[in-house]
């Protein structure tokens, strides 16, 4: 924990046979084998609570912004009413006058009953900022939902569930113990006096799929799915529970299955399509993930927007907004219409659904997507929307750069993994409250590198690249210039250190090192590698290495740590040995 934050002493003693675990003002007491916490996800849960902030202020916004839409159509509406009951009384007026001491008598009544709306609207209109509720679905210990309650001003109220008798015991216990206690019968006025915060953190002990089917009809404005392993069995569920605007937040931590193609007919079972093995795998799960909920999201008339999507340590989080139009669930077969005004932005479209053809050799992928879309002229100024399936393959049986092999990945989601304007939003709410966030260092380097991130499917570095053609490795400020020479954009990912993200197809990356090793030739090649089949392709135009004036970003400037080191006691950690291990039902339970 970074040392600037300032952690509040706990207002309690800490009993035998505990131990307490601090996270900025929030304290729990943890005992063996009770619940699962994992120290590590600090970063996860501070980020979650950064987003959810930035999130709800958003909203906030949104809503502000409708209701003076609203007051502003009401106040219109009410005029055109008023002129025309004018003209209705003048047209009167010209065939019976009206006493003139009845008009002088009902004119201030009728001005001060105006007045008195006026003022009702008024004070209708202006009120305080919207509560959210938060509904954490696999809560443990309860410290995530405790942070909420604690950290974000808007929350009205947090519903933590867990189905272990013991970790739900183990909630009671720190949700008492930070102030937030249930609401007693006897003593609710005065004790809210006391502690406006009493109920502010609701315990439920049942199955966390039956408590979201169980919101379908009262939704909640945000979904957190944070489970040991995969999110998968909870996701149909958790898009049914979240309002429209509501945000979904999901933790994978199964990437032994997203990252890799060690258990194909796993991933496929649990997300709906097939991983790859590759330099981006990382970011492959990040598109699995979002493809599986966007698929979920449909059958329900509900579509997607991915806000941030991370791959960090051993997981991934994925913040993700939900919306429903059927309109924009026909788009999911196509393409997806992004605004910003980033300069990372490539263009108003990107396809939405995508399978990939992926080099066993040099890693290099072919797009192949599902569906396109016919747009006709109709009458007027409308438009006709017709989607057909794709034509394909976009590929032969063979790799066009090396003639290796090629294996199939997906289908996954291929537009933006992130909303840049979102994460700049976000990037900025870390830097004015550094010292609320025990990773606000992380955080910082982290979402910078997101911000920049172009929104182009998976990234290279290029040591790897290099690896296949056996030469020396070009430097970072090298590659990227030859690439920018060669009119193509440039950005990092977050993904993996020293990786760079381009508009550029594989073939333009494979042009650049073919470029760089004439200058840097390579000797005693095997008639039987890749990378002499890699070196019989001339390249289609020589690359420029030297030094481009966009190969640094504004934000190199400034010293931050984009890819920290990994942390300490890294890894996923054990599951507790109580209550059989299972999150979805009891022993006794048909």
């Amino acid at each position: 924990m970074s040392s600037s934050v300032t952690l509040t002493p706990p207002p309690f003693p800490v009993p035998d046979g505990f131990r307490l675990h601090t996270e900025n003002s929030s304290h729990i007491l943890i005992s063996e084998n009770e619940a699962f916490l994992n120290p590590v996800q600090e970063f996860n849960r501070d980020l979650s609570v950064a987003c959810i902030r930035t999130w709800s202020e958003d909203l906030n916004e949104l809503k502000q912004k409708r209701r003076a839409q609203a007051k502003e159509k009401r106040a219109l509406k009410a005029k055109e009413g008023s002129a025309r009951k004018r003209q209705r009384v003048n047209e009167s007026d010209a065939t019976a006058v009206e006493p003139e001491s009845l008009q002088t008598s009902t004119e201030p009544l009728q001005a001060g009953k105006a007045v008195v709306e006026a003022e009702i609207s008024t004070r209708s209109e202006e009120k305080s900022e919207y509560k959210i509720t938060i509904l954490e679905a696999l809560s443990a210990t309860g410290l995530r939902s405790i942070r909420y309650a604690k950290e974000i001003p808007s929350v009205k109220y947090v519903l933590a569930n867990d189905l272990s008798p013991t970790a739900v015991t183990a909630m009671k216990r720190n949700v008492e113990l930070n102030g937030f206690g249930p609401e007693k019968e006897e003593e609710e006025e005065s004790a809210r006096k006391v502690n406006p915060n009493l109920g502010k953190v609701k315990v439920n002990e049942g199955d966390a799929c039956a408590l979201m089917y169980s919101h379908r009809t009262d939704r909640v404005d945000v979904v957190d799915l944070d489970p040991y392993g995969t999110a998968a069995p909870f996701i149909d569920a958790a898009v049914q529970a979240v309002k429209d605007e509501g945000l979904l937040c999901i933790t994978c931590t199964d990437l032994s299955i997203l990252a890799t193609n060690n258990y194909p007919e796993k991933c496929f079972s649990n997300y709906g399509g097939l991983p790859l093995k590759a330099e981006y795998s990382h970011e492959a799960a990040l598109r699995l993930v979002l493809h599986a909920v966007s698929t979920s999201a449909s059958r329900y008339g509900r579509y997607i927007e991915p806000l941030v999507s991370l791959s960090i340590d051993f997981y991934v989080r994925l913040f993700i907004r939900v919306n429903s139009s059927p309109f924009q669930v026909k788009k999911a077969l196509t393409y997806v219409s992004t605004h910003s005004s980033s300069t990372s932005t490539l263009s108003s479209r990107h396809r939405k659904t995508s399978s990939y053809f992926v080099c066993t050799s040099c890693q290099s992928f072919y797009e192949q997507p599902l569906g396109r879309v016919i747009e006709k002229q109709g009458s007027g100024e409308s438009v006709n929307t017709i989607y057909k399936t794709q034509p394909g393959p976009t590929v032969g049986s063979k790799c066009l750069e090396c003639d290796s092999s090629l294996h199939i990945a997906g289908p996954m989601w291929s537009g933006p993994i992130h909303n840049t304007d979102f994460v700049s939003r976000v990037l900025q709410h870390t830097e004015a409250n550094k010292d609320h966030y025990g990773t606000a260092a992380r955080m910082q380097g982290m979402l910078t590198v997101a911000k920049e991130e172009l929104h182009t499917t998976f990234y290279f570095t290029p040591t790897k690249i290099a690896g296949f053609f056996h030469c020396q490795t070009p430097s970072l400020e090298e590659t990227t210039s030859a690439l920018l020479h060669a009119g193509q954009q440039v950005s990092r990912s977050h993904a993996s250190p020293g990786s760079l993200k381009t508009t550029g197809t594989c073939e333009d990356v494979m042009d650049v090192f073919r470029s760089w090793v004439k200058k840097h030739p390579i000797k005693n090649v095997s008639e039987t590698s890749p990378a002499l089949r890699l070196l019989a392709k001339e390249p289609r135009t020589e690359a420029n290495f030297s030094k481009h004036p966009k190969s640094v970003t504004s934000s190199s400037k400034f010293k931050i740590v984009r890819y920290p080191e990994t942390p300490a006691n890294w890894g996923p950690g054990s599951r507790p040995a109580t209550g059989g291990g299972n999150k979805r039902k009891r022993k006794h339970d048909n």
